[in-house]
């Protein structure tokens, strides 16, 4: 039985693939180097994880001891870093647009005086907005100085004025806001750009590294040996020859899983198992999307080219740069034409926002159709690989 089973057609074609695997150094690049060296790459450039040191200019029109303390306290923000401080709007906007710094501070004239005399001066903020991840953190970070400034001048006002520590606290900040930040507490970018870019790494080189697999069956003209250790049986030809291959990307992803968890502190909330099946649905779903794709040209180069347009393309309709329901209805609907879209929807419900099981349900039926398309492309697969027409073209 045992016999039966290492000499039966499966067997053979997943023995041929592995041969193959381990004597071609770009099929060792995509299914083992490539990906793993990424996310290394993409961890050590993110491994601040927050917005930091932005530089800042401000326009100190007021040349007081008041003036230089709000500078040292904006200075102190984590986000900002006041790289110079000039006496002219102007300068600091000329400045701004060289790239110099992504803000500038307008400390107007008789700042101290006008604080001092209980008046209420405008400090105007002018931010760079053409980079949403600084503008958003410059935002952040100036207004929360500048608020906590304001407030300890009124309450020191108020305390002179006779009234009690507690009551000046209360009448400078007459609502308490309780903010909770949920899911990203820490303002951690990389916990939703890595979060997004090291599975989409994994998309690339599973789709690419799949197509480039079995491309290369029709340019060296090996496709008559494949299905003859298959024995003509398209089913038994394409499922041994990915076999190989998902378990190594299935590796892979389990790497970027411990990374992201281990190096990064991406939170676990929800169920690992549901992470783990969904992998392999992603993974599948890209084999067999690969399969169409070469089913459809029966050309590795042409199928390269369009596969690295079609994986690249899922980051961005994915949700994960732009919130998918402000996208128009079209852009929404295309955005399902991608796997990814809904396996990111289960990686972020299982590990930042730790939702019930049941909010995946829809995200493991969306994988259904890619892996139908894929099927359906069988019986033209086998007719290319079968057919000498096909063979041995770029």
């Amino acid at each position: 039985m045992l016999q039966k089973l290492k000499n039966s057609p499966l067997i053979r074609v997943i023995r041929r693939e592995t041969s193959r695997i381990a004597v071609s150094w770009i099929l060792i690049f995509y299914t083992i180097l490539a990906p793993v060296a990424s996310f290394l790459l993409i961890i050590w450039l993110f491994s601040d994880g927050v917005v930091k040191d932005l530089p800042v200019a401000v326009v100190d029109m007021d040349q007081s001891a008041f003036s230089l303390k709000v500078t040292r306290l904006i200075d102190a923000t984590r986000v900002c870093k006041v790289e110079y401080r000039v006496n002219s709007m102007l300068e600091a906007r000329n400045m701004m647009d060289r790239g110099k710094i992504d803000a500038f501070v307008v400390l107007p004239e008789n700042l101290e005086k006008k604080i001092l005399s209980s008046d209420s001066p405008a400090i105007a903020v002018f931010i760079n907005d053409m980079y949403v991840g600084r503008a958003g953190a410059l935002k952040s970070g100036l207004y929360t100085t500048l608020s906590t400034i304001s407030a300890g001048i009124k309450v020191q006002v108020a305390i002179k004025k006779g009234q009690t520590h507690d009551q000046a606290i209360g009448n400078a900040r007459p609502v308490n806001p309780n903010i909770q930040l949920l899911f990203n507490p820490y303002g951690n970018y990389a916990y939703f750009l890595v979060l997004g870019l090291l599975p989409l790494l994994s998309v690339v080189f599973i789709f690419l590294g799949s197509v480039y697999a079995l491309g290369m069956e029709f340019k060296e003209g090996t496709a008559s040996d494949l299905m003859s250790k298959a024995e003509n049986n398209i089913f038994t030809a394409l499922s041994g020859k990915m076999i190989p291959y998902t378990f190594l990307f299935f590796m892979n992803m389990l790497v970027m899983d411990i990374l992201m968890v281990k190096t990064l502190g991406t939170p676990l909330r929800g169920s690992l198992a549901l992470i783990l099946v969904s992998e392999i649905l992603l993974i599948i779903s890209y084999q067999l999307l690969a399969i169409l794709f070469i089913k459809l040209s029966a050309n590795l180069r042409l199928s390269l080219s369009l596969g690295s347009a079609y994986t690249m393309m899922a980051l961005t309709f994915s949700g994960l740069t732009f919130p998918l329901m402000s996208m128009p209805l079209i852009a929404r609907l295309f955005s399902y034409v991608f796997p990814f879209t809904s396996w990111l929807h289960i990686f972020m419900s299982q590990t930042l926002r730790g939702e019930p099981a049941i909010e995946t349900f829809n995200s493991f039926l969306a994988f259904i159709p890619f892996i139908l398309a894929g099927l359906m492309a069988f019986p033209g697969a086998k007719r290319k690989l079968s057919d000498p027409v096909y063979w041995y073209r770029d």
